[in-house]
């Protein structure tokens, strides 16, 4: 697993803007509203993000984002 300063390197701003509106608990939908983007680039961001945090799933990105101060 990469460490805290590696985790940070990699995940890009707007990945952090969509990673805090996930853990704030919104859908795709609404965080592509809030962002002004379409759903399927915030659901390719989601994807980005969990693959950098060698998550599984959203659940596990959370904890992962949490475990290196990214929350």
């Amino acid at each position: 697993m990469r460490n805290q300063t590696t985790a940070n390197a990699f995940i890009s701003r707007r990945e952090k803007e969509v990673l805090q509106l996930v853990a704030a608990g919104r859908t795709s939908k609404d965080i592509a509203a809030e962002l002004f983007l379409s759903v399927r680039t915030v659901e390719n961001h989601r994807v980005n993000i969990l693959r950098k945090l060698e998550a599984r799933n959203t659940a596990g990105m959370l904890r992962r984002a949490m475990e290196v101060n990214l929350l």
